[in-house]
């Protein structure tokens, strides 16, 4: 190349983003990739790989079925998303997973012809698998590399000895660790990573999206009445949703709704009925990121029960449509959650706690301009000028 591009040219590593079969699947990492790319003058394309089983299985014994059903290439937002396929074995299969992801990488790269000089950098999004294969594609190409941590990554995924080796010996090279929370932030600093390469940017809300809605109206809309508590996420183990179901025994007339979809349903269900809360408990099923304000409005509180988190979305959406929330206090959840009671934090994994700190928050009133005060500070904005910055310098191109 004989000069510099009018704009920098990224390639966006992800093996979690949303697709046309399944468009809820990680959607803040699509939102900070399409937020740069429009609002930071950035150009990309995103490779995104899907996992095919190594054995040729049936459907209903291959646990990756539902990845059969993601396009090979699709456009989203104006970007060009690529899901090239890559072999993967449950369990001990982690351990290869970063050289599959290789391959699939350089394998695609290798069909759009790409050379090292048609992109700048390698963004990766988590920092394993991603960002250790991120770094084998980056020096392949002599480019410098991201890497991104969101929660799980460096909060459960790190504590596996040989993932830790891959990752201290990976991340230091990178020319910038972003961590969604300061707790993260840390994280990177104990496997070895300069501080001065690790920097603090958390996701933003779409404040045009995610913004107050009539109460009473979203309530008729949507078929709740009295006293309405909401979880959003994946029905898994690890967002804490069993804790919840326990928690509703403890507060009697008010309803549970669980928006979103996930492998602990039917034992949710089961668990229910035990406990005798099964009629105040609501599946919602997942809800497209447009229909979610309406369910944040006209929730009473909105409730998290994780057990490891980076910055989660759901927070400060729920926030941003004016409703409070009640949430464990682990990773970086304390950093974004307001002191009582524009927020209530509980400190630890325990459903009668959590109910107290519910009933707690449900008889405190508030100023709903102290919210709308402090979820300002979440604006999308300042996290694209913050990405860009470090673009730049990264690349020289600072003015």
């Amino acid at each position: 190349m004989t000069g510099r591009r009018h704009a920098p040219r990224l390639l966006f590593v992800a093996s979690l983003y949303p697709n046309a079969a399944m468009p809820t699947f990680a959607p803040f990492v699509e939102h900070r990739v399409r937020r740069l790319c429009a609002e930071g003058g950035i150009e990309g394309v995103v490779i995104a790989p899907v996992p095919r089983h190594l054995l040729p299985l049936p459907a209903i014994l291959d646990r990756y079925a539902r990845w059969r059903e993601v396009p090979e290439r699709e456009e989203r937002h104006q970007l060009w998303v690529l899901h090239p396929r890559y072999p993967m074995l449950p369990g001990a299969g982690m351990y290869l997973q970063p050289f599959a992801l290789y391959r699939a990488l350089r394998r695609t790269l290798a069909e759009l012809g790409a050379r090292s000089g048609d992109f700048d950098l390698v963004d990766a999004h988590y920092a394993y698998p991603d960002g250790v294969a991120a770094a084998m594609l980056a020096r392949a190409f002599g480019l410098p590399f991201f890497v991104t941590a969101r929660g799980s990554d460096l909060n459960l995924v790190a504590r596996d000895p040989l993932v830790r080796l891959w990752l201290r010996r990976t991340l230091p090279r990178a020319a910038a660790c972003i961590a969604v929370s300061d707790d993260l932030a840390r994280r990177f600093c104990e496997l070895g990573v300069d501080p001065a390469r690790v920097h603090t940017v958390r996701n933003g809300v779409d404040f045009a999206l995610f913004r107050p809605r009539p109460r009473e109206a979203a309530r008729r809309t949507l078929g709740l009445a009295g006293t309405v508590l909401l979880a959003v996420g994946e029905l898994s183990e690890r967002k804490g949703v069993h804790l919840l179901v326990d928690m509703l025994a403890h507060l009697p007339g008010a309803t549970l709704v669980l928006v979103g979809d996930g492998p602990m349903r039917s034992t949710l269900e089961a668990r229910a009925r035990a406990l005798a809360v099964l009629d105040r408990l609501r599946f919602a099923g997942a809800v497209p990121q447009e229909r979610l304000a309406s369910w944040y409005s006209a929730a009473d509180l909105v409730l998290l029960a994780s057990r490891r988190e980076g910055t989660p979305n759901v927070l400060l959406e729920a926030m941003a449509c004016g409703t409070r929330v009640v949430a464990c206090a682990v990773g970086g959840v304390p950093e974004i959650v307001p002191p009582e009671p524009l927020g209530f934090l509980v400190p630890r994994h325990d459903p009668e706690l959590f109910a107290a700190t519910v009933r707690r928050a449900l008889s405190t009133p508030f100023s709903p301009d102290a919210l709308s005060a402090h979820i300002a500070r979440f604006d999308w904005r300042e996290t694209v000028m913050r990405l860009r910055q470090l673009v730049d310098r990264t690349l020289g191109w600072a003015a």
